[in-house]
C-alpha cells in the first residue's frame, strides 16, 4: 500500500453517495435547509429601520403643525400615534409604546407665518443604541424638508455635497445581509452533515471495520467528503438561483471565483466537521459542538452582523482564524462589487490556509485517535 490510490477513495466516495441517496432526511438536509432559511431569514432580517412610533404632543393645532406631521408621516420611516388619554408622550416612551416624541409649542404656526424662529423638540428613546442611530440618520432629511415647506424655501449652505452609494445605490439591506446569510448557512450546513454522518459511523462500529482495511486514512477523508462537498455546492446553487430570483440581489463578478471561493470554504467546513466527528463520535454530542461551533462564531465574528473594524483588537486579530470571515468578505466582494483574483488576494490566500490547516489537522487527528 504505497501512497494515495484515487480507486479506493472513489469505492468509499460511491458508498456514501449510496447512503445519501437512500437517507431522505440527508438529502433534504443539504439541499431544501438552505434555500428555506435564506428565503425566511433573508425577508426577516432587515437593518432599515421603518414603522417608528411617533408620539405627537401638538399644542399648536395650527397649519403649519400639520405639514410638520405629514413631513414626519410621509417619510416613510414614522408612524404617528395619538397619545392615550391621561397620558402624553413621555408615558408612551416610559411604556413603550412609542419610540419617538415630537414637541410643537403653541404659536408654532404664527411664528413661521411672521417668519420668527420656531422650535419643535424631538425626543428619542435611546435604550436601543442601533435603533436610536438610524432613526438619527433619519432627522437631517426631515429636517431639510420641514425647512422647505414651512419656510418655503430650503435653506442654502455656502457648500453642498453630493453623497454618492456605490455598488448598493439603493442601500437595500438585503443585498448585503443575503450574500452573508448564505456563506453562515452554508458552512453551518457542510460541518453538521460531515459531522453527524461520519459519528454515526463511529456509533455503529462501522468506521473500526472500515480502519482494519488496507485503507489509508486519506482515502477515507477523501472519499467522505466529496460527495457532501458535492451535497454541498448543490445547496450553494439553489442559494443562488434564491438570492437572484426571489430578493434580486445582482451579481457582477465572476462565477467561476465565487466557485472557487466556495470550494475553499466548504473544504474547510467539511474538514472542521470531520474533526468534530472524531473527537465526539456521538451524534448528539457531535450537533451540539456543530451547531456551537459553526453557528455562533460565523454570526457575531464574521462582520454579518458587527463590522470586524469596530471590534476590539483581540477579536480582530482572532477573527482572522475563522474561515466565514474570508468567505463572507469573498462573496460581498464578488457579488456586490465585481472584485478580481487580484482584490481578494487576501481572502483567498486566508482561506486557502485556512483550509489545508484545517484539513491537515483533521487527518493527523483522525490517524492518531483510533482508539476511544
Amino acid at each position: 500500500m504505497n501512497g494515495f490510490n484515487i480507486y479506493r477513495a472513489y469505492s468509499i466516495a460511491r458508498k456514501e453517495v449510496m447512503h445519501v441517496m437512500r437517507d431522505p432526511f440527508t438529502l433534504t438536509l443539504a439541499l431544501g435547509l438552505p434555500v428555506m432559511l435564506v428565503t425566511f431569514f433573508g425577508y426577516a432580517i432587515d437593518y432599515e429601520v421603518k414603522n417608528i412610533s411617533l408620539a405627537v404632543s401638538d399644542r399648536d393645532n395650527g397649519p403649519a403643525a400639520r405639514r410638520l406631521k405629514e413631513i414626519f408621516s410621509s417619510s416613510g420611516y414614522f408612524r404617528l400615534v395619538e397619545p392615550v388619554p391621561g397620558g402624553g408622550p413621555v408615558e408612551m416612551l416610559d411604556s413603550g409604546r412609542a419610540s419617538a416624541a415630537l414637541f410643537i409649542e403653541p404659536d408654532f404656526s404664527k411664528k413661521i407665518k411672521g417668519g420668527g424662529r420656531v422650535e419643535a423638540q424631538f425626543v428619542l428613546d435611546g435604550s436601543d443604541n442601533s435603533k436610536a442611530a438610524a432613526i438619527m440618520g433619519y432627522l437631517p432629511g426631515i429636517q431639510q424638508a420641514a425647512q422647505a415647506r414651512l419656510a418655503g424655501q430650503a435653506v442654502r449652505a455656502p457648500f453642498s455635497a453630493e453623497t454618492r452609494f456605490l455598488y448598493n445605490p439603493e442601500l437595500n439591506s438585503r443585498w448585503f445581509i443575503v450574500p452573508g446569510l448564505a456563506a453562515i448557512i452554508i458552512g453551518l450546513l457542510a460541518i453538521l452533515l460531515t459531522a453527524l454522518t461520519v459519528a454515526r459511523e463511529w456509533e455503529n462500529g462501522s468506521m473500526e471495520l472500515l480502519l482494519s482495511t488496507p485503507v489509508r486514512p486519506l482515502e477515507i477523508i477523501v472519499g467522505k467528503l466529496a460527495p457532501y462537498g458535492a451535497l454541498v455546492l448543490a445547496g450553494v446553487f439553489f442559494v443562488y438561483l434564491v438570492s437572484r430570483l426571489v430578493f434580486g440581489v445582482p451579481f457582477e463578478g465572476s462565477h467561476l471565483l465565487y466557485l472557487a471561493a466556495c470550494l475553499l470554504f466548504i473544504t474547510a467546513a467539511l474538514s472542521q466537521g470531520l474533526l468534530i466527528s472524531v473527537i465526539t463520535r456521538q451524534q448528539q454530542i457531535a450537533m451540539q459542538f456543530g451547531m456551537i461551533t459553526g453557528l455562533l462564531p460565523s454570526m457575531l465574528l464574521s462582520g454579518f452582523i458587527f463590522p470586524v473594524e469596530s471590534m476590539p483588537r483581540f477579536f480582530q486579530y482572532f477573527t482572522m482564524l475563522l474561515p466565514p470571515r474570508w468567505f463572507m468578505a469573498a462573496a460581498r466582494g464578488i457579488t456586490l462589487k465585481g472584485a478580481d483574483l487580484e482584490e481578494l488576494a487576501v481572502p483567498f490566500l486566508a482561506l486557502g490556509l485556512l483550509s489545508a490547516g484545517m484539513l491537515a489537522l483533521a487527518l493527523k487527528k483522525f490517524k492518531t485517535d483510533l482508539e476511544p
